[in-house]
């Protein structure tokens, strides 16, 4: 009895002794696996940290930007002129400044890189035509101006070509009349021969809400055309005068171009614009046609096999991404510009051609 016993209870020790062993064992695994899990982060540590990884990918987008502005600043973009008919692009507004699409997405052309590539073509040898291919409404008076002189420098050492695709009118027809020969669409806006010159006048608002425009001004005409009062009758007669100015150069320059009576191209230049089929019967345009058929024309004209080369921008993705952010760099920076200078400029008046 006392064997047996006692044998019982030291098995049941033993028993204890390994389930004790085996909890301990458990407990250890479970604290183990508690200690190796994170603490729930609160609402507010997981938003903070969200805004991190957003300003952190700003952050290196606006530097990956600055970069590649930099790299399309200082390295010039090559061009290498190849073929024997060079085609000169005039899109969107003529203006002096940079060329290429706005913020907002306005196409405008620049009159300088418009000369740089008739430059290029007028001197590259295999180039034997240059054709101007257009679809503006026109611009500054100062950059067509340029423009068209341009064309007639190279006029001079090629033939040049002008193809109105859908708008050439007012300014872009003036660059127009200084090719050889004009083709323009059948459907094509073309004319517009004259000059605005326009602003917005905020005088009778300002009356409205009691704003009182100081004028402090040397010079009895400084303000003329401030967009903050009323053109008294001699601004007005200063004015006009010299839009009239800009307006006889244009008419006569288009006569001269055209081989027209100066006094026939003043009945048509009253602003009005003229339909391609219109501006054929008038004289203002030599034939009827696409860009095709403008190429067309030139092969028989040069008796040739037209290999036409495009001008635009080079160096590929990155120097076309450069060009369209330095593009709006500039743009940016010149509407922050105009909210420090538009308040002391002496005149808010725009004059286009």
């Amino acid at each position: 009895m006392f064997s047996t016993s006692f044998l019982y209870r030291g098995e049941i020790e033993r028993v204890k002794m390994v389930m004790s062993k085996k909890e301990a064992k458990s407990k250890s695994r479970l604290a183990n696996r508690l200690a190796e899990q994170k603490p729930k982060r609160t609402l507010a540590e997981r938003l903070s940290a969200v805004g991190s990884v957003i300003w952190a990918i700003i952050k290196i987008g606006f530097f990956l930007m600055i970069a590649l502005w930099l790299v399309s600043f200082f390295l010039p973009s090559i061009e290498i002129v190849s073929g024997n008919v060079a085609v000169v692009p005039i899109k969107g507004l003529i203006t002096t400044e940079s060329d290429g699409v706005s913020m907002l997405g306005s196409q405008y052309t620049s009159s300088q890189k418009v000369i740089s590539w008739l430059e290029k073509a007028a001197e590259s040898e295999g180039i034997k035509a240059i054709l101007l291919e257009i679809n503006s409404p026109g611009g500054s008076p100062v950059a067509t101006d340029e423009i068209v002189q341009a064309v007639k420098e190279a006029k001079a050492t090629k033939p040049v070509y002008a193809v109105i695709r859908e708008t050439g009118a007012s300014g872009a027809y003036w660059v127009a009349t200084a090719a050889d020969k004009i083709i323009a669409e059948r459907m094509s806006i073309t004319g517009s021969i004259g000059v605005i010159g326009s602003y917005l006048e905020f005088s009778g608002l300002i009356d409205d809400y009691n704003v009182t425009y100081q004028r402090l001004v040397a010079g009895k005409y400084k303000d003329a055309g401030s967009k903050y009062k009323e053109l008294t009758p001699d601004e007005r007669a200063l004015i006009q005068k010299k839009i009239d100015i800009i307006y006889e150069i244009f008419v006569a320059d288009v006569a001269a171009n055209r081989n027209m009576p100066l006094s026939k191209v003043r009945l048509l230049a009253d602003g009005s614009i003229y339909i391609g089929t219109e501006a054929l019967q008038l004289g203002l345009v030599d034939y009827l046609g696409t860009k095709e058929d403008a190429i067309q024309l030139i092969e028989k004209d040069l008796n040739i096999t037209a290999d036409v080369f495009e001008f635009k921008l080079a160096g590929g993705l990155f120097g076309s991404f450069g060009a369209e952010l330095s593009s709006g760099f500039y743009y940016i920076g010149r509407g922050i510009g105009s909210a420090f200078t538009s308040s002391a400029a002496s005149s808010e008046l725009d004059i286009q051609t």
